[in-house]
Protein backbone atom coordinates (compact mmCIF):
# COMPACT_ATOMS: atom_id res chain seq x y z
CA UNK A 1 0.00 0.00 0.00
CA UNK A 2 2.67 2.22 1.03
CA UNK A 3 4.83 1.99 -2.45
CA UNK A 4 1.19 2.42 -4.41
CA UNK A 5 1.14 5.14 -2.41
CA UNK A 6 4.34 6.06 -3.24
CA UNK A 7 3.86 5.39 -6.97
CA UNK A 8 0.90 8.02 -7.08
CA UNK A 9 2.93 11.23 -5.80
CA UNK A 10 5.58 10.14 -8.11
CA UNK A 11 3.44 10.26 -10.63
CA UNK A 12 1.84 13.64 -9.34
CA UNK A 13 5.14 15.42 -9.08
CA UNK A 14 5.94 14.14 -12.52
CA UNK A 15 2.96 15.71 -13.84
CA UNK A 16 3.69 18.71 -12.42
CA UNK A 17 6.71 19.25 -13.81
CA UNK A 18 6.37 17.97 -17.14
CA UNK A 19 3.00 17.42 -18.70
CA UNK A 20 1.62 21.38 -17.14
CA UNK A 21 4.81 23.23 -19.55
CA UNK A 22 3.92 21.26 -22.16
CA UNK A 23 0.69 23.68 -22.80
CA UNK A 24 2.88 25.12 -26.07
CA UNK A 25 0.37 27.10 -27.31
CA UNK A 26 -0.86 30.87 -27.70
CA UNK A 27 -3.72 30.38 -24.87
CA UNK A 28 -6.03 28.94 -26.88
CA UNK A 29 -5.57 30.10 -30.10
CA UNK A 30 -8.88 32.04 -30.40
CA UNK A 31 -8.31 35.99 -30.70
CA UNK A 32 -10.65 38.38 -30.09
CA UNK A 33 -10.86 41.60 -33.08
CA UNK A 34 -8.47 44.01 -31.92
CA UNK A 35 -6.94 41.52 -29.53
CA UNK A 36 -3.25 40.97 -29.14
CA UNK A 37 -0.93 39.32 -31.17
CA UNK A 38 3.40 38.31 -30.46
CA UNK A 39 5.90 37.81 -32.68
CA UNK A 40 8.26 35.90 -31.29
CA UNK A 41 12.12 36.08 -32.58
CA UNK A 42 13.71 32.66 -32.38
CA UNK A 43 17.02 31.85 -33.46
CA UNK A 44 19.10 32.56 -36.11
CA UNK A 45 22.22 30.46 -38.10
CA UNK A 46 23.95 29.59 -41.28
CA UNK A 47 21.66 27.36 -43.19
CA UNK A 48 23.70 24.38 -43.57
CA UNK A 49 24.27 24.08 -40.00
CA UNK A 50 20.52 23.43 -38.42
CA UNK A 51 22.09 22.86 -34.97
CA UNK A 52 24.51 25.82 -34.97
CA UNK A 53 21.90 28.66 -33.71
CA UNK A 54 22.13 31.83 -31.86
CA UNK A 55 19.60 33.92 -30.76
CA UNK A 56 18.46 36.77 -33.11
CA UNK A 57 19.33 39.42 -31.41
CA UNK A 58 23.03 38.09 -30.96
CA UNK A 59 22.75 39.78 -34.83
CA UNK A 60 22.88 43.65 -34.21
CA UNK A 61 18.77 43.81 -35.56
CA UNK A 62 16.94 46.49 -33.10
CA UNK A 63 13.49 45.78 -31.33
CA UNK A 64 10.19 47.44 -32.14
CA UNK A 65 9.24 50.04 -29.70
CA UNK A 66 6.70 47.74 -27.93
CA UNK A 67 8.27 46.95 -24.63
CA UNK A 68 5.49 44.73 -22.89
CA UNK A 69 3.26 41.46 -23.50
CA UNK A 70 0.95 39.91 -21.72
CA UNK A 71 2.09 35.95 -21.58
CA UNK A 72 5.36 34.13 -21.98
CA UNK A 73 5.76 30.60 -21.74
CA UNK A 74 8.89 28.05 -21.94
CA UNK A 75 8.53 24.12 -22.04
CA UNK A 76 11.43 21.84 -20.94
CA UNK A 77 11.15 20.41 -24.55
CA UNK A 78 12.29 24.17 -26.00
CA UNK A 79 15.07 24.89 -23.50
CA UNK A 80 16.73 21.10 -24.29
CA UNK A 81 16.04 22.11 -28.65
CA UNK A 82 17.47 25.48 -27.87
CA UNK A 83 14.35 27.69 -28.57
CA UNK A 84 15.44 31.13 -27.34
CA UNK A 85 11.92 33.01 -27.70
CA UNK A 86 12.51 36.73 -27.85
CA UNK A 87 9.80 39.39 -28.46
CA UNK A 88 10.34 41.46 -31.30
CA UNK A 89 8.38 44.43 -29.93
CA UNK A 90 6.30 44.62 -33.00
CA UNK A 91 2.85 45.72 -32.39
CA UNK A 92 0.30 43.00 -33.88
CA UNK A 93 -3.49 43.32 -33.55
CA UNK A 94 -5.85 40.19 -34.27
CA UNK A 95 -7.84 41.46 -37.55
CA UNK A 96 -5.99 44.84 -37.70
CA UNK A 97 -3.53 45.65 -41.19
CA UNK A 98 -0.86 47.58 -40.46
CA UNK A 99 0.56 49.58 -43.39
CA UNK A 100 4.16 50.09 -44.35
CA UNK A 101 6.02 51.37 -41.17
CA UNK A 102 9.47 51.75 -39.82
CA UNK A 103 9.72 50.43 -36.04
CA UNK A 104 13.37 50.91 -35.46
CA UNK A 105 16.41 51.84 -37.58
CA UNK A 106 20.55 50.34 -36.86
CA UNK A 107 23.55 52.79 -37.98
CA UNK A 108 26.34 50.24 -39.02
CA UNK A 109 29.41 50.88 -37.33
CA UNK A 110 32.01 49.21 -38.04
CA UNK A 111 31.33 46.49 -35.47
CA UNK A 112 27.74 45.64 -37.14
CA UNK A 113 28.47 45.76 -40.34
CA UNK A 114 31.22 42.82 -39.88
CA UNK A 115 28.82 41.09 -38.09
CA UNK A 116 25.88 41.28 -40.79
CA UNK A 117 28.87 40.64 -43.74
CA UNK A 118 29.47 37.38 -41.84
CA UNK A 119 26.10 35.95 -41.69
CA UNK A 120 25.00 37.19 -44.90
CA UNK A 121 28.17 35.35 -46.35
CA UNK A 122 27.54 31.50 -44.09
CA UNK A 123 24.20 31.99 -45.63
CA UNK A 124 22.60 32.87 -41.98
CA UNK A 125 18.62 32.61 -41.61
CA UNK A 126 16.03 33.33 -38.90
CA UNK A 127 13.20 31.93 -37.42
CA UNK A 128 10.12 33.90 -35.76
CA UNK A 129 6.65 32.44 -34.45
CA UNK A 130 3.25 33.91 -34.49
CA UNK A 131 0.69 32.03 -32.85
CA UNK A 132 2.72 29.16 -33.11
CA UNK A 133 3.61 28.75 -36.54
CA UNK A 134 6.55 29.17 -37.58
CA UNK A 135 8.38 31.15 -40.59
CA UNK A 136 11.37 31.98 -41.98
CA UNK A 137 13.77 34.45 -43.50
CA UNK A 138 17.14 35.38 -45.01
CA UNK A 139 19.29 37.91 -43.88
CA UNK A 140 20.97 39.14 -46.97
CA UNK A 141 22.03 38.27 -49.86
CA UNK A 142 24.96 38.34 -51.95
CA UNK A 143 25.79 40.33 -55.91
CA UNK A 144 24.65 39.34 -58.78
CA UNK A 145 24.89 35.71 -60.21
CA UNK A 146 23.02 32.53 -60.69
CA UNK A 147 25.29 30.23 -58.20
CA UNK A 148 27.28 30.42 -55.26
CA UNK A 149 30.30 30.23 -57.39
CA UNK A 150 29.38 33.09 -59.88
CA UNK A 151 28.12 35.59 -56.88
CA UNK A 152 30.20 38.15 -55.60
CA UNK A 153 30.61 38.45 -51.73
CA UNK A 154 32.14 42.01 -52.15
CA UNK A 155 28.61 43.31 -53.11
CA UNK A 156 25.99 42.33 -49.94
CA UNK A 157 22.38 43.14 -49.59
CA UNK A 158 20.26 43.25 -46.52
CA UNK A 159 16.63 42.52 -46.35
CA UNK A 160 15.15 45.74 -44.35
CA UNK A 161 11.54 45.01 -45.06
CA UNK A 162 8.85 41.90 -43.50
CA UNK A 163 5.09 41.84 -45.10
CA UNK A 164 3.66 39.75 -42.90
CA UNK A 165 0.53 37.50 -44.48
CA UNK A 166 -1.83 36.13 -42.20
CA UNK A 167 -4.44 33.79 -42.58
CA UNK A 168 -7.52 33.56 -40.61
CA UNK A 169 -10.51 31.59 -40.27
CA UNK A 170 -13.24 32.94 -37.60
CA UNK A 171 -11.28 34.26 -34.65
CA UNK A 172 -8.31 31.82 -35.55
CA UNK A 173 -5.19 32.12 -37.52
CA UNK A 174 -4.37 29.32 -39.53
CA UNK A 175 -2.13 30.70 -41.71
CA UNK A 176 1.24 33.33 -41.28
CA UNK A 177 3.70 34.07 -44.36
CA UNK A 178 6.48 36.22 -44.35
CA UNK A 179 7.72 38.31 -47.62
CA UNK A 180 11.61 39.92 -47.21
CA UNK A 181 11.96 43.64 -49.27
CA UNK A 182 13.92 46.32 -49.38
CA UNK A 183 17.56 45.50 -50.87
CA UNK A 184 19.49 47.61 -49.35
CA UNK A 185 23.56 47.91 -49.89
CA UNK A 186 25.23 46.90 -46.61
CA UNK A 187 28.32 49.43 -45.89
CA UNK A 188 29.85 50.64 -43.35
CA UNK A 189 28.62 53.83 -41.98
CA UNK A 190 24.92 54.27 -43.35
CA UNK A 191 21.88 53.95 -41.31
CA UNK A 192 19.31 50.76 -41.55
CA UNK A 193 15.80 51.45 -41.54
CA UNK A 194 13.55 48.42 -40.58
CA UNK A 195 9.76 48.51 -41.42
CA UNK A 196 7.14 46.12 -41.32
CA UNK A 197 3.53 45.53 -42.61
CA UNK A 198 0.65 42.96 -41.63
CA UNK A 199 -2.38 42.24 -43.84
CA UNK A 200 -4.81 39.93 -42.67
CA UNK A 201 -7.23 37.57 -45.19
CA UNK A 202 -9.71 35.70 -45.07
CA UNK A 203 -8.83 31.54 -45.08
CA UNK A 204 -10.48 28.41 -46.19
CA UNK A 205 -8.14 26.21 -44.11
CA UNK A 206 -9.85 24.78 -41.23
CA UNK A 207 -7.90 25.03 -37.77
CA UNK A 208 -6.87 21.28 -37.19
CA UNK A 209 -4.99 21.39 -40.60
CA UNK A 210 -2.89 24.31 -40.33
CA UNK A 211 0.22 22.74 -39.95
CA UNK A 212 -0.14 20.83 -42.97
CA UNK A 213 1.91 23.31 -45.13
CA UNK A 214 5.16 22.55 -43.06
CA UNK A 215 5.09 18.72 -43.66
CA UNK A 216 6.52 17.01 -46.70
CA UNK A 217 4.17 14.30 -48.08
CA UNK A 218 6.29 14.09 -51.70
CA UNK A 219 9.26 13.34 -49.37
CA UNK A 220 8.00 11.20 -46.39
CA UNK A 221 5.75 9.00 -48.65
CA UNK A 222 7.61 8.56 -51.71
CA UNK A 223 7.59 5.42 -52.96
CA UNK A 224 10.72 4.36 -51.71
CA UNK A 225 9.61 4.59 -48.23
CA UNK A 226 6.41 2.50 -49.09
CA UNK A 227 8.53 -0.07 -50.36
CA UNK A 228 11.53 -0.06 -47.98
CA UNK A 229 8.34 -0.85 -45.26
CA UNK A 230 7.17 -3.52 -47.47
CA UNK A 231 10.61 -4.70 -48.04
CA UNK A 232 11.36 -4.68 -44.28
CA UNK A 233 7.60 -6.64 -43.83
CA UNK A 234 8.43 -9.39 -46.54
CA UNK A 235 11.58 -9.73 -44.76
CA UNK A 236 9.98 -10.00 -41.05
CA UNK A 237 7.65 -12.93 -42.91
CA UNK A 238 10.70 -14.81 -44.92
CA UNK A 239 12.75 -14.59 -41.58
CA UNK A 240 10.50 -15.81 -38.94
CA UNK A 241 9.42 -18.96 -41.59
CA UNK A 242 12.66 -19.19 -42.33
CA UNK A 243 13.67 -19.65 -38.54
CA UNK A 244 10.75 -21.32 -37.79
CA UNK A 245 11.12 -24.36 -39.94
CA UNK A 246 15.00 -24.75 -39.14
CA UNK A 247 14.62 -24.70 -35.40
CA UNK A 248 11.67 -27.19 -35.17
CA UNK A 249 13.07 -29.69 -37.94
CA UNK A 250 17.15 -29.00 -36.15
CA UNK A 251 15.63 -29.20 -32.75
CA UNK A 252 13.46 -32.37 -33.58
CA UNK A 253 16.03 -34.24 -34.86
CA UNK A 254 18.23 -32.91 -31.81
CA UNK A 255 15.87 -34.46 -29.34
CA UNK A 256 15.01 -37.64 -31.46
CA UNK A 257 19.06 -38.36 -31.33
CA UNK A 258 18.92 -37.19 -27.35
CA UNK A 259 15.97 -39.52 -26.92
CA UNK A 260 17.85 -42.27 -28.31
CA UNK A 261 20.95 -41.31 -26.44
CA UNK A 262 18.76 -41.68 -23.00
CA UNK A 263 18.14 -45.52 -24.19
CA UNK A 264 21.59 -46.54 -24.43
CA UNK A 265 23.73 -47.72 -21.00
CA UNK A 266 26.29 -46.03 -19.56
CA UNK A 267 29.22 -47.54 -21.28
CA UNK A 268 27.23 -47.44 -24.73
CA UNK A 269 26.78 -43.56 -24.28
CA UNK A 270 29.94 -43.09 -23.38
CA UNK A 271 30.91 -44.99 -26.76
CA UNK A 272 29.14 -42.40 -28.46
CA UNK A 273 29.56 -39.70 -30.01
CA UNK A 274 27.35 -36.94 -28.01
CA UNK A 275 27.55 -33.49 -28.98
CA UNK A 276 25.81 -30.30 -29.44
CA UNK A 277 23.58 -27.89 -27.01
CA UNK A 278 22.38 -30.79 -24.78
CA UNK A 279 25.92 -31.12 -23.35
CA UNK A 280 25.71 -27.71 -21.25
CA UNK A 281 22.21 -27.94 -19.99
CA UNK A 282 24.25 -28.37 -16.38
CA UNK A 283 25.68 -24.73 -16.63
CA UNK A 284 23.18 -23.02 -19.65
CA UNK A 285 21.54 -21.18 -16.90
CA UNK A 286 24.46 -20.37 -14.93
CA UNK A 287 24.55 -16.77 -14.30
CA UNK A 288 26.88 -14.53 -16.53
CA UNK A 289 29.52 -11.94 -15.85
CA UNK A 290 28.85 -8.66 -14.22
CA UNK A 291 25.68 -9.76 -13.01
CA UNK A 292 24.58 -6.42 -11.86
CA UNK A 293 25.67 -4.59 -15.00
CA UNK A 294 23.54 -7.24 -16.88
CA UNK A 295 20.66 -6.57 -15.10
CA UNK A 296 20.78 -3.10 -15.27
CA UNK A 297 21.19 -3.00 -19.12
CA UNK A 298 18.30 -5.42 -19.61
CA UNK A 299 16.15 -3.23 -17.29
CA UNK A 300 17.37 -0.03 -19.17
CA UNK A 301 16.37 -1.43 -22.63
CA UNK A 302 13.08 -2.28 -21.16
CA UNK A 303 12.41 0.99 -19.70
CA UNK A 304 13.23 2.00 -23.34
CA UNK A 305 11.29 0.28 -25.47
CA UNK A 306 8.27 1.06 -23.00
CA UNK A 307 9.33 5.00 -23.75
CA UNK A 308 9.42 4.59 -27.52
CA UNK A 309 6.28 3.13 -28.08
CA UNK A 310 4.19 5.21 -26.01
CA UNK A 311 5.32 8.48 -27.26
CA UNK A 312 4.80 7.03 -30.65
CA UNK A 313 1.31 6.54 -30.18
CA UNK A 314 0.74 10.13 -28.10
CA UNK A 315 2.36 11.74 -31.04
CA UNK A 316 -0.18 8.75 -33.49
CA UNK A 317 -3.51 10.21 -31.18
CA UNK A 318 -2.39 13.90 -30.46
CA UNK A 319 0.09 14.90 -33.45
CA UNK A 320 2.35 16.71 -31.08
CA UNK A 321 5.00 17.28 -33.57
CA UNK A 322 2.80 20.82 -34.14
CA UNK A 323 3.60 22.22 -30.98
CA UNK A 324 7.38 23.38 -30.44
CA UNK A 325 9.36 20.37 -27.92
CA UNK A 326 6.41 19.02 -27.23
CA UNK A 327 7.62 15.37 -28.23
CA UNK A 328 10.77 15.63 -26.53
CA UNK A 329 8.61 17.25 -23.21
CA UNK A 330 6.59 13.95 -23.27
CA UNK A 331 9.50 11.79 -23.79
CA UNK A 332 11.03 12.68 -20.59
CA UNK A 333 7.54 12.78 -19.00
CA UNK A 334 6.67 8.94 -20.17
CA UNK A 335 10.55 7.87 -18.94
CA UNK A 336 10.17 9.52 -15.87
CA UNK A 337 6.39 7.79 -15.31
CA UNK A 338 7.95 4.16 -16.59
CA UNK A 339 10.75 4.50 -14.27
CA UNK A 340 8.81 1.47 -12.11
CA UNK A 341 9.33 -0.53 -15.69
CA UNK A 342 13.25 -0.37 -15.22
CA UNK A 343 13.12 -1.54 -11.46
CA UNK A 344 10.59 -4.34 -11.94
CA UNK A 345 12.60 -6.00 -14.89
CA UNK A 346 15.77 -5.13 -14.02
CA UNK A 347 15.47 -6.14 -10.13
CA UNK A 348 13.86 -9.11 -10.81
CA UNK A 349 16.55 -10.66 -13.52
CA UNK A 350 18.87 -9.54 -10.52
CA UNK A 351 17.18 -11.74 -7.96
CA UNK A 352 16.60 -14.66 -10.67
CA UNK A 353 20.05 -14.54 -11.32
CA UNK A 354 21.22 -15.19 -7.68
CA UNK A 355 22.23 -11.17 -7.41
CA UNK A 356 22.72 -10.04 -3.75
CA UNK A 357 23.64 -6.71 -3.90
CA UNK A 358 19.83 -4.81 -4.49
CA UNK A 359 20.41 -1.74 -3.95
CA UNK A 360 23.22 -0.85 -5.69
CA UNK A 361 21.78 -2.87 -8.65
CA UNK A 362 18.95 -0.53 -8.04
CA UNK A 363 21.06 3.11 -8.33
CA UNK A 364 22.36 1.75 -11.17
CA UNK A 365 19.92 1.03 -12.82
CA UNK A 366 18.37 4.59 -12.53
CA UNK A 367 21.42 6.22 -12.75
CA UNK A 368 22.78 4.70 -16.06
CA UNK A 369 20.68 5.80 -18.89
CA UNK A 370 20.57 9.77 -17.50
CA UNK A 371 24.38 9.56 -16.29
CA UNK A 372 25.53 8.31 -19.93
CA UNK A 373 22.91 10.96 -21.60
CA UNK A 374 23.97 13.80 -19.40
CA UNK A 375 27.56 13.15 -19.89
CA UNK A 376 27.14 13.55 -23.69
CA UNK A 377 25.21 16.33 -23.31
CA UNK A 378 27.71 18.45 -20.86
CA UNK A 379 30.08 17.86 -23.47
CA UNK A 380 28.26 19.12 -26.12
CA UNK A 381 26.72 22.08 -24.36
CA UNK A 382 30.45 23.28 -23.35
CA UNK A 383 31.04 23.57 -26.90
CA UNK A 384 27.68 25.31 -26.80
CA UNK A 385 28.44 27.93 -24.24
CA UNK A 386 31.90 28.19 -25.97
CA UNK A 387 30.42 29.78 -29.35
CA UNK A 388 27.35 31.18 -27.12
CA UNK A 389 24.70 29.16 -29.13
CA UNK A 390 21.26 28.80 -28.20
CA UNK A 391 21.76 25.24 -27.68
CA UNK A 392 23.52 25.92 -24.50
CA UNK A 393 20.66 24.69 -21.89
CA UNK A 394 20.28 26.85 -19.27
CA UNK A 395 21.16 25.82 -15.97
CA UNK A 396 17.56 26.41 -14.17
CA UNK A 397 16.52 23.17 -17.12
CA UNK A 398 19.02 21.24 -15.42
CA UNK A 399 17.74 21.82 -12.55
CA UNK A 400 14.32 20.78 -13.40
CA UNK A 401 16.01 17.60 -14.64
CA UNK A 402 17.85 16.66 -11.95
CA UNK A 403 14.78 16.95 -9.49
CA UNK A 404 13.06 15.13 -12.02
CA UNK A 405 15.38 12.18 -11.86
CA UNK A 406 16.14 12.73 -7.92
CA UNK A 407 12.47 13.00 -6.74
CA UNK A 408 11.10 10.72 -9.45
CA UNK A 409 12.87 8.56 -11.49
CA UNK A 410 15.00 7.59 -8.44
CA UNK A 411 11.72 6.23 -6.27
CA UNK A 412 9.59 4.99 -8.89
CA UNK A 413 12.78 2.61 -10.19
CA UNK A 414 13.20 1.41 -6.26
CA UNK A 415 9.84 1.41 -6.11
CA UNK A 416 9.65 -1.21 -9.29
CA UNK A 417 12.72 -3.13 -7.84
CA UNK A 418 11.05 -4.05 -4.80
CA UNK A 419 7.96 -5.44 -6.97
CA UNK A 420 10.67 -7.03 -9.63
CA UNK A 421 12.35 -8.81 -6.94
CA UNK A 422 8.77 -10.26 -4.92
CA UNK A 423 7.11 -11.31 -8.00
CA UNK A 424 9.60 -12.16 -11.23
CA UNK A 425 12.92 -12.76 -8.91
CA UNK A 426 12.02 -16.79 -8.43
CA UNK A 427 12.85 -18.67 -11.76
CA UNK A 428 11.80 -22.48 -11.40
CA UNK A 429 14.56 -23.70 -14.13
CA UNK A 430 14.50 -27.06 -15.57
CA UNK A 431 17.97 -28.33 -14.96
CA UNK A 432 20.15 -28.41 -11.92
CA UNK A 433 23.43 -26.25 -12.22
CA UNK A 434 26.80 -28.34 -11.84
CA UNK A 435 28.65 -27.24 -9.09
CA UNK A 436 32.01 -26.89 -11.13
CA UNK A 437 32.04 -24.70 -14.90
CA UNK A 438 32.16 -27.09 -17.69
CA UNK A 439 34.92 -26.73 -20.07
CA UNK A 440 34.19 -24.80 -23.31
CA UNK A 441 36.08 -26.70 -26.52
CA UNK A 442 37.55 -25.24 -28.96
CA UNK A 443 35.62 -23.78 -32.21
CA UNK A 444 36.16 -22.65 -35.22
CA UNK A 445 36.86 -18.48 -35.46
CA UNK A 446 33.42 -17.70 -36.61
CA UNK A 447 31.52 -20.07 -33.38
CA UNK A 448 33.52 -17.37 -31.83
CA UNK A 449 30.79 -14.95 -29.14
CA UNK A 450 32.42 -11.86 -30.85
CA UNK A 451 32.06 -12.96 -34.24
CA UNK A 452 28.11 -13.94 -33.70
CA UNK A 453 27.49 -10.89 -31.19
CA UNK A 454 28.94 -8.73 -34.85
CA UNK A 455 27.31 -10.52 -37.11
CA UNK A 456 23.79 -10.47 -34.93
CA UNK A 457 23.20 -6.70 -35.60
CA UNK A 458 23.29 -6.84 -39.35
CA UNK A 459 19.45 -8.00 -40.09
CA UNK A 460 18.24 -5.81 -37.80
CA UNK A 461 20.04 -3.12 -39.19
CA UNK A 462 19.12 -3.90 -42.88
CA UNK A 463 14.94 -3.51 -41.92
CA UNK A 464 15.88 -0.11 -40.27
CA UNK A 465 18.05 1.80 -42.39
CA UNK A 466 15.69 3.36 -44.78
CA UNK A 467 13.89 4.24 -42.17
CA UNK A 468 16.84 6.08 -40.37
CA UNK A 469 18.00 7.83 -43.37
CA UNK A 470 14.08 9.96 -42.63
CA UNK A 471 14.89 10.21 -39.22
CA UNK A 472 18.51 11.58 -39.97
CA UNK A 473 16.89 14.03 -42.50
CA UNK A 474 14.17 14.85 -40.40
CA UNK A 475 16.42 15.97 -37.45
CA UNK A 476 19.54 16.84 -39.27
CA UNK A 477 17.61 18.86 -41.94
CA UNK A 478 14.56 21.17 -42.20
CA UNK A 479 11.94 18.56 -42.51
CA UNK A 480 8.78 18.04 -40.06
CA UNK A 481 8.66 14.32 -39.09
CA UNK A 482 5.35 13.01 -38.99
CA UNK A 483 4.52 9.50 -40.20
CA UNK A 484 4.80 8.11 -37.13
CA UNK A 485 2.68 5.28 -38.16
CA UNK A 486 5.53 4.05 -40.26
CA UNK A 487 7.76 4.52 -37.18
CA UNK A 488 5.25 2.02 -35.18
CA UNK A 489 5.83 -0.35 -38.03
CA UNK A 490 9.54 -0.85 -38.47
CA UNK A 491 9.52 -0.80 -34.44
CA UNK A 492 7.66 -3.84 -34.19
CA UNK A 493 9.66 -4.89 -37.77
CA UNK A 494 12.66 -4.42 -35.68
CA UNK A 495 11.36 -6.19 -32.73
CA UNK A 496 10.65 -9.42 -34.77
CA UNK A 497 13.76 -9.26 -36.63
CA UNK A 498 15.98 -8.70 -33.79
CA UNK A 499 14.50 -11.57 -31.58
CA UNK A 500 14.73 -14.20 -34.51
CA UNK A 501 17.95 -13.29 -35.10
CA UNK A 502 19.20 -13.40 -31.74
CA UNK A 503 17.29 -16.76 -31.42
CA UNK A 504 19.26 -18.73 -34.25
CA UNK A 505 22.65 -16.80 -32.57
CA UNK A 506 21.66 -18.24 -29.89
CA UNK A 507 21.58 -22.17 -30.94
CA UNK A 508 24.62 -21.85 -32.83
CA UNK A 509 26.60 -20.69 -29.73
CA UNK A 510 24.91 -23.43 -27.06
CA UNK A 511 25.17 -25.97 -30.09
CA UNK A 512 28.97 -25.44 -29.91
CA UNK A 513 28.63 -26.44 -26.30
CA UNK A 514 29.36 -22.77 -25.26
CA UNK A 515 27.42 -22.04 -22.17
CA UNK A 516 27.93 -17.78 -21.91
CA UNK A 517 24.60 -17.10 -23.89
CA UNK A 518 23.04 -14.46 -21.54
CA UNK A 519 26.07 -11.07 -23.20
CA UNK A 520 26.25 -13.04 -26.69
CA UNK A 521 22.29 -12.66 -27.03
CA UNK A 522 22.49 -9.50 -25.61
CA UNK A 523 25.45 -7.72 -27.14
CA UNK A 524 24.06 -10.00 -30.91
CA UNK A 525 21.01 -7.73 -30.86
CA UNK A 526 22.46 -4.51 -29.09
CA UNK A 527 25.43 -4.46 -32.21
CA UNK A 528 23.01 -3.12 -34.66
CA UNK A 529 24.03 0.05 -32.46
CA UNK A 530 27.62 -0.10 -34.47
CA UNK A 531 25.87 0.03 -37.58
CA UNK A 532 23.03 2.69 -37.12
CA UNK A 533 26.96 4.95 -36.15
CA UNK A 534 29.05 3.80 -39.11
CA UNK A 535 25.68 5.24 -40.97
CA UNK A 536 26.04 8.50 -39.43
CA UNK A 537 29.53 8.86 -40.23
CA UNK A 538 28.04 8.24 -44.16
CA UNK A 539 25.40 10.62 -43.87
CA UNK A 540 27.48 13.15 -42.26
CA UNK A 541 30.09 13.05 -45.42
CA UNK A 542 27.22 12.30 -48.52
CA UNK A 543 23.77 13.65 -47.32
CA UNK A 544 24.81 16.83 -45.50
CA UNK A 545 26.49 20.20 -46.10
CA UNK A 546 27.26 20.47 -42.03
CA UNK A 547 30.51 22.14 -41.34
CA UNK A 548 32.89 23.27 -37.63
CA UNK A 549 33.28 22.35 -34.70
CA UNK A 550 30.15 23.06 -33.29
CA UNK A 551 28.08 21.42 -35.48
CA UNK A 552 30.26 18.14 -35.89
CA UNK A 553 30.90 17.86 -32.47
CA UNK A 554 26.43 17.98 -31.71
CA UNK A 555 26.36 15.86 -35.28
CA UNK A 556 28.35 13.07 -33.57
CA UNK A 557 27.51 13.31 -29.98
CA UNK A 558 23.60 12.79 -30.91
CA UNK A 559 23.91 10.39 -33.06
CA UNK A 560 25.80 8.37 -30.29
CA UNK A 561 22.91 8.57 -28.17
CA UNK A 562 20.51 7.58 -30.29
CA UNK A 563 23.21 4.82 -31.52
CA UNK A 564 22.98 3.95 -27.78
CA UNK A 565 19.38 3.79 -27.25
CA UNK A 566 18.72 1.80 -30.56
CA UNK A 567 21.38 -0.98 -28.73
CA UNK A 568 20.07 -1.01 -25.24
CA UNK A 569 16.47 -1.33 -26.85
CA UNK A 570 17.41 -4.07 -29.47
CA UNK A 571 19.94 -5.97 -26.68
CA UNK A 572 17.19 -6.36 -24.63
CA UNK A 573 15.02 -8.10 -27.36
CA UNK A 574 17.50 -10.56 -28.15
CA UNK A 575 18.33 -11.26 -24.77
CA UNK A 576 14.09 -11.50 -24.18
CA UNK A 577 13.95 -13.85 -26.92
CA UNK A 578 16.84 -16.41 -26.29
CA UNK A 579 15.92 -16.39 -23.00
CA UNK A 580 12.57 -17.65 -23.84
CA UNK A 581 14.15 -20.02 -26.31
CA UNK A 582 16.20 -21.26 -23.66
CA UNK A 583 14.17 -22.22 -21.37
CA UNK A 584 11.70 -23.34 -24.00
CA UNK A 585 14.09 -26.26 -24.96
CA UNK A 586 15.83 -27.34 -22.08
CA UNK A 587 12.13 -28.08 -20.31
CA UNK A 588 11.63 -30.55 -23.03
CA UNK A 589 14.74 -31.94 -22.59
CA UNK A 590 14.30 -35.31 -20.91
CA UNK A 591 17.73 -35.90 -18.42
CA UNK A 592 18.51 -38.51 -16.16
Amino acid sequence: MAAASAWIVALALVAALCCSPAIADEHDHKYDHGEELVLWMNTVGPYHNRQETYSFFTLPFCKGPKKAISHHHETIGENLQGVSLQFSGLDMKFGINVPTTEFCSVELTEKKYKAFRYAIKNHYWYQMYLDDLPMWALVGDFGAGHNDKERSTDTMFIWTHKKFDVGVNGNRIVDVNVTTGKRVPLKPGITLHFTYEVNFKQSKVSFDKRFDKYLDPHFFQHRIHWFSIFNSFMMVIFLVGLVTMILMRTLRKDFVRYSKDNELDDIERDLGDEYGWKQVHGDVFRPPDNVMLFSALVGTGYQIAFVALCVILFVIMGDLYTERGSVLTTAIFVYAATSPVNGYFGGGLYARLKGTQWIKQTLLSALLMPAVVSTAILLVNFVAIYYNASRAIPFTTMLVVVCIWLFVVLPLTLVGAVLGRNLAGTMDIPCRINPVPRPIPEKKWFMHRWVISLLGGLLPFGSIFIEIYFVFTSFWAYKVYYVYGFMLLVFLILTIVTVCVTVVCTYFLLNSEDYRWHWTAFLSGASVALYVYMYSFYYYVMKTKMSGAFQTTFYFGYSALFALVVGLMCGTFGYAGSSVFVYRIYKNLKLD
